[in-house]
């Protein structure tokens, strides 16, 4: 019996941050649209394990940690505390289903077509699909389309030699749903997801020890923005080992022992997980890119792409994490958009300069545009203006005076080249700053922006202000 064919303009592969909003833009510029997830739910990565389920913890532990240490400053009295953790987690869940349908509703009020099957690319405009019809069976329908955009997303970089095993060995998955607060959890590297992670079970009472083999935490962070994080997280009782490198996990019942080096120096170090997260990969398997011709970069995995998103396949395009930049949902969402609009024919592109990165520690830090280090290496001439939130009367309020703000104009020119917050609010003022470099604004036009007080954003302000302290006649 022949497989059933159906005709479309875009058949989206993913139903992730990037997926969706590509299946919503392409379905509003008038297009026929289906997308195809192979999960239960939509939302990918980021909805169901990553960005809002962490979110979601780290909030619900921020609560337990300031009703624990900090509400007496407020003259609020609590009594003793109890963790209900599976109440904790039950809300996650909770908030993560609510955006899951939300996202469903958006593509149905869009007209797009839902299919929950596996993808699998089976030549220009055709893409089969496997789903799962009950009981056991499957049921196979090719679908055709003018164009197929790929949005599949990434997945965990496992520790060579050290598979993940779920138990004792896990990923950032199995760490957003712990059944119990571990007494002592090992995170195998300090980027953002390490550290946003390592936030959540330190505050609600396990010991942590990052273990990062470079010389700084969240490596592409400003210099002065990484050292400052990794002092106020030393500060709350992370420990953080720095140029250490993990050359054994042995497992046995009820505990793990991580065997790592610091300055070839050889230590045995015992917990009861260890969260390994080095990195996430462009997540193809199973696409069947090499047989249809989609070209990849052998040494990253990542997806070819032009600067309209088309790959080596005329009518096939890439997007988010399939292709290079950081794996960021709302570059993925960028690019979904840009995307959707070269495909209908429109002019759609991205400005990789103004994409804001946020770490959601406590202070949060969050930058967009140029580091002082990649102003230096492109021998940019510049100037710093910097303000800390312990000027701020807002920040003095509400007892959150750690950090500080430092904005890069350049030297001659005064154009903003890059903002780098770190400190409570960060992840909202970032926004401002992502909007100066959009449109080519100076840090004299942010000074003169009247801003309200009390705020936060004042800081951004000041800092703006300070910048004239540096000639911009060099």
């Amino acid at each position: 019996m022949m497989a059933k064919k159906e005709s479309f303009d875009l058949i989206v592969v993913g139903s992730g941050p990037g997926g969706y909003v590509a299946a919503v833009r392409a379905a509003q510029l008038g297009l026929k649209v289906v997308c195809i997830e192979k999960e239960s739910r939509v939302g990918g990565v980021c909805l169901n394990i990553g960005c809002i389920p962490s979110k979601a913890l780290l909030d619900s532990s921020e609560y337990f940690l300031l009703a624990k240490d900090h509400f007496a400053t407020h003259g609020i009295k609590t009594g003793r505390l109890n963790l209900d953790l599976p109440v904790l987690m039950a809300r996650k869940e909770q908030v993560v289903r609510e955006l899951t349908e939300n996202v469903v509703n958006l593509l149905k009020r869009n007209k797009v077509k839902l299919i929950h099957g596996i993808a699998r690319l089976k030549g220009e405009g055709r893409v089969a699909v496997l789903k799962n019809s009950g009981a056991g069976k499957t049921k196979h329908q090719t679908l055709e389309g003018k164009a197929v955009l790929l949005a599949t997303g990434s997945s965990p970089v496992p520790l060579t030699g050290f598979e993940f095993d779920g138990k004792y060995i896990v990923s950032s998955t199995e760490a957003l749903s712990f059944q119990s607060v571990p007494r002592h959890l090992v995170i195998v590297g300090g980027g953002y997801i390490g550290l946003e992670l390592g936030s959540v079970w330190l505050r609600l009472g396990a010991k942590v020890t990052v273990l990062e083999m470079l010389p700084k935490i969240a490596t592409t962070l400003d210099g002065q923005v990484s050292r400052a994080l990794k002092r106020v997280l030393k500060k709350q009782g992370m420990e953080i080992r720095l140029q250490t490198k993990v050359s054994a996990i042995r497992t046995s019942a009820r505990r793990v022992q991580v065997i790592l080096s610091t300055d070839g120096k050889e230590e045995k170090l015992n917990c009861d997980r260890v969260l390994v997260a080095v990195g996430r990969k462009p997540l193809t398997h199973g696409l069947d890119l090499e047989a249809v011709g989609v070209e990849t970069d052998p040494k990253t995995g990542h997806v070819r792409v032009n600067e309209s998103y088309q790959t080596s396949i005329g009518n096939i395009y890439a997007i988010g994490d399939l292709i290079p930049g950081p794996m960021l949902a709302h570059k993925a969402s960028a690019e979904g958009t840009a995307a959707a609009e070269c495909i209908a024919g429109l002019p759609g592109e991205v400005n990789y300069d103004a994409i804001p990165s946020v770490v959601y520690t406590w202070p949060e830090v969050a930058t967009v545009g140029l580091t002082e280090e990649e102003v230096k290496e492109r021998a940019i001439p510049y100037c710093t203006g910097s303000y800390p939130f312990s000027g701020a009367g807002r920040a003095r309020c509400m007892g959150e005076t750690e950090g500080f703000v430092k904005l890069i104009a350049h030297a001659k020119t005064d154009r903003v080249l890059g903002v780098h917050i770190i400190g409570s609010r960060a992840a909202d003022m970032i926004a401002e700053a992502v909007l100066a470099i959009e449109f080519g604004a100076s840090s004299e036009d942010i000074a003169r922006t009247v801003h309200g007080h009390p705020t936060f954003a004042e800081a951004l302000q000041e800092a703006a202000r300070t910048v004239n302290n540096c000639s911009i006649y060099v």
